[in-house]
């Protein structure tokens, strides 16, 4: 059975508090921030930046033109860094919430999401009752989770998608505390809550590639999605490397890192690829001032393309995208050679360059 399989993936999909405000069915709009307490500011501070908004938008908007880029790829795995819920319960000692409506979950099965990955720093932000309402809105609209349960086994399961030709696609997704996640919001034998790693060490490492050994049966892929690391900065922690490298060593196809605002460097490790830190891919930071040298909005989404046989990655390709509006949009050239340019040298160390093609993607090749 040979064949290719084309993953895309992409890291933080927050589709909460602003953006849940412009599509058909808002929900509360009240936060409880520093210096926001109403949702709809940041809609004004998009349009401030960007241009009007007329609500309510498609629910397809918040993603534009990123829907033919995923609609390419035979499975699309994203990190949804919000809790889908009526609830108003706000989890103490978080400086932000994120909500959505479940009424928009059209806006979320327009992209269709093959997996769902649950393992981050947002999901219990309105407790365990908003967790459980998040797993039975996504169980009824037939979309898959990952990285959180009612307990610590459903936690830690992977999602398993279909694959052409019989194969199939293992998702395994987890959180650390490096990225926020709290050690209270562990799930255990009976309580709902994140598959948390405390830490990335080469032991943790070792026992999730045996439990992987254990569920992949002949010619599956494996994803490990990981919420690790800040928000901000471009270095990676060597334990992270290690860590990764040695999940692809036991098998894994693609280290899935998200929780950076912005890309962090990729890395094609023996017959793998390392994602670091994907960045934001929906949001509504539009307006938003004081990271500006990283050009936060510019966003990468990824088509990983994986020789079926073998589970060696043949192809690695970032999409550069813009969010303008609260909207994805397809880049200018000349962001497109920034990040081109930003991807060159974050790479270096790596030994990844970032190549153009004539599509307007960016190849990303060892050097």
């Amino acid at each position: 059975m040979g064949g290719r399989v084309t993953v895309f993936l992409c890291g933080d999909v927050m589709l909460g508090r602003g953006v849940d405000q412009i599509l058909p069915c808002p929900g509360d709009p009240v936060v409880r921030e520093s210096s926001v307490r109403d949702a709809r500011d940041y809609v004004t501070l998009a349009e401030a930046e960007s241009g009007p908004i007329e609500p309510p938008v498609p629910f397809d908007w918040p993603w534009g033109d990123a829907l033919p880029l995923m609609s390419a790829a035979d499975a699309r795995v994203i990190n949804l860094e919000t809790s889908v819920t009526r609830g108003g319960d706000f989890a103490p000692g978080k400086a932000v919430h994120y909500r959505m409506n479940p009424a928009n979950m059209p806006c979320l099965a327009a992209a269709r999401p093959d997996v769902c990955v649950l393992a981050n720093n947002h999901v219990l932000d309105f407790g365990e009752r908003g967790l459980r309402e998040t797993l039975g809105s996504l169980a009824a609209a037939g979309l898959q989770a990952a990285g959180a349960g009612r307990d610590a086994d459903e936690a830690a399961r992977p999602a398993v998608v279909p694959l052409p030709g019989g194969r199939r696609l293992l998702v395994f997704a987890l959180g650390m505390p490096s990225s926020g996640v709290p050690l209270s919001w562990a799930a255990g034998e009976r309580r709902p809550g994140v598959n948390v790693l405390r830490e990335p060490s080469r032991f943790a490492a070792r026992a999730l590639a045996e439990r992987v050994r254990q569920a992949r049966g002949p010619g599956d892929l494996v994803v490990v999605s990981v919420h690790w690391g800040s928000n901000w900065g471009y270095g990676v922690p060597p334990e992270q490397v290690e860590f990764a490298r040695e999940l692809i060593d036991g098998g894994v196809c693609v280290v899935h890192g998200h929780s950076s605002h912005h890309p962090r460097p990729a890395e094609l490790y023996r017959d793998g690829l390392i994602l670091y830190g994907c960045g934001d891919f929906v949001d509504d930071y539009e307006g938003i001032p004081g990271w500006e040298r990283y050009r936060p909005e510019l966003r990468l989404g990824y088509l990983v393309t994986v020789e079926a046989g073998s589970g060696r990655v043949v192809e690695a390709v970032a999409a550069p995208l813009r969010a303008e509006r609260m909207r994805l949009r397809r880049v200018s050239a000349e962001d497109a050679g920034w990040m081109r340019t930003t991807l060159d040298r974050i790479g270096r160390d790596f030994g990844v360059r970032a190549e153009p093609r004539p599509d307007g993607l960016l190849a990303l090749r060892e050097r």
